[in-house]
């Protein structure tokens, strides 16, 4: 692989750019003629950088570097600039040489001041507002972060990187989009005019561990005996629509319940941006396309959902309904793809219900409400309320099934919903839950599987 090479200066043998090392890859630049070695500058500091900056990267060769490896990469790039600041005669201590070189780098190969941030595990999100002003969420708490970027052109560069990543455009004319980094992380970003403070980008962080009910327990999203109860909910092939609003967990939730799906069941999932992190080995992903710049060319996920009903899925796991899909979701689960899953933005189960009849004649079906809560209490066996409360925690707070209907009523029974009982003195939240020993309209499904006992101890221990 080839690697940089300053252009001047002399290196000691087996140093990068001596003649043991093999040439690195640089623009050509004309050498120093004059003979005296010009005064030290008494430019601003700030200025100097930038314009140690511009030389730097004048002096690389982007096609030569572009699949060098940042750790190798930086201390070569750190000795261009220490020659380049010797020559110039602009005095930077090793600190401040070290950090221009992984700036340069991370501007060249990754996001920028961003990268910094993508590698910190304890940061969930990152939103910026403008050249001037980021924040980042850690453990459900929102912070300023110390990140700048140089000016409005170096953050809408770093957007456009991200959006040509995944073969999506966004400039003045499309100002809008949803992306993804190659992590998987999921991002949205949002250009003037529509932006007047700079563009916005907001990134949910993938996460890099693997999250289960055992985690979620340790983290205190929920109690053993309720993952007992979505682990039986999962293994008889319920039905499931996970709630919660932006932020709760939904899709982590949703992760944690897919790694309970047998591995010889063919899943095709659906999203906006893929994100999932399904393990199971026979999974088809599909994620959406936006028009082309004649306007043409779009695939949304409702064509999705169609076309996965095409392909002899036995699970169907749409990332999140948002719009008229919620029709085609009915429809995928109400023939024969039982264990399907989704999300949906809600503040409760009740209202979980309502979004979907909302969004089903948001598709302009012609369907009276009775026949689309027919198709609900059809299709749906439980719904899941995540929520993100006061103490930052994300908790499972509502496990509701979809009993049926009593006129045009569609009748929920909770068989969890938490209770907030106090605080902590460490400021977290305590709580219980109260358990409903009602027998669920699955019932018959439970005993087909065998395990009613299991259904039975987890409701006991719940109680205990």
């Amino acid at each position: 692989m080839r690697t940089l090479q300053p252009t001047f200066g002399r290196r000691n043998p087996g140093q990068p750019g001596s003649p043991d090392s093999p040439p690195l890859a640089l623009v050509p630049a004309t050498p120093a003629v004059a003979e005296t070695p010009p005064e030290v500058s008494t430019a601003p500091h700030d200025a100097l950088v930038a314009d140690l900056r511009a030389l730097c990267l004048s002096k690389l060769d982007p096609s030569a570097i572009a699949n060098s490896p940042p750790e190798t990469l930086v201390p070569e790039v750190e000795m261009l600039i220490a020659e380049i600041a010797n020559e110039r005669r602009i005095q930077l201590n090793a600190r401040e040489q070290r950090q221009l070189a992984t700036d340069l780098v991370d501007d060249m190969l990754g996001l920028g001041p961003l990268e910094p941030l993508l590698e910190d595990e304890t940061i969930n999100d990152i939103m910026v507002n403008g050249p001037n002003l980021t924040f980042v969420e850690r453990r459900g708490k929102v912070y300023a972060a110390p990140v700048r970027f140089r000016d409005t052109a170096h953050l809408i560069n770093v957007c456009q990187r991200i959006a040509a990543a995944v073969g999506r455009r966004v400039d003045e004319s499309s100002p809008m989009v949803d992306a993804r980094l190659k992590d998987g992380s999921r991002v949205n970003i949002v250009l003037p005019p529509l932006a007047l403070d700079g563009p916005y980008v907001s990134i949910r962080k993938f996460g890099k561990k693997t999250i289960d009910f055992n985690k979620l327990i340790e983290f205190g999203a929920m109690t053993r005996p309720v993952a007992r109860v979505l682990e039986i909910c999962s293994q008889i092939r319920l039905n499931v629509i996970i709630s919660g609003g932006t932020g709760s967990g939904k899709t982590t939730l949703l992760n944690a319940m897919s790694r309970l799906i047998d591995a010889g069941e063919r899943i095709v999932t659906v999203e906006d941006a893929a994100e999932l992190q399904l393990q199971q080995p026979h999974v088809v992903r599909l994620e959406t396309r936006p028009a082309n710049l004649e306007g043409r060319g779009e695939v949304n996920q409702r064509d999705l959902v169609r076309n996965a009903l095409r392909m002899r899925p036995d699970r169907i796991i749409i990332g999140e309904v948002r719009g008229s899909e919620a029709f085609d979701m009915l429809q995928a689960m109400n023939t024969g793809h039982d264990g399907s899953m989704s999300t949906i933005h809600a503040n409760n189960t009740r209202d979980a219900v309502t979004r979907i009849e909302n969004m089903v004649q948001m598709g302009s079906m012609g369907l009276p409400l009775g026949a689309i809560r027919t198709q609900i209490v059809s299709a749906v066996d439980i719904i899941l309320q995540v929520e993100r409360q006061r103490d930052g925690g994300r908790r499972v707070t509502q496990v509701t099934e979809v009993c049926g209907m009593e006129g045009d009523i569609v009748l929920l029974n909770d068989i969890f919903r938490f209770q907030i009982d106090g605080e902590g003195s460490d400021g977290r939240l305590r709580g219980h839950y109260e358990v409903v020993r009602a027998r669920p309209a699955f019932q018959t499904r439970i005993s087909y599987f065998g395990l009613d006992r299991a259904w039975a101890a987890a409701l006991d221990e719940a109680e205990m």
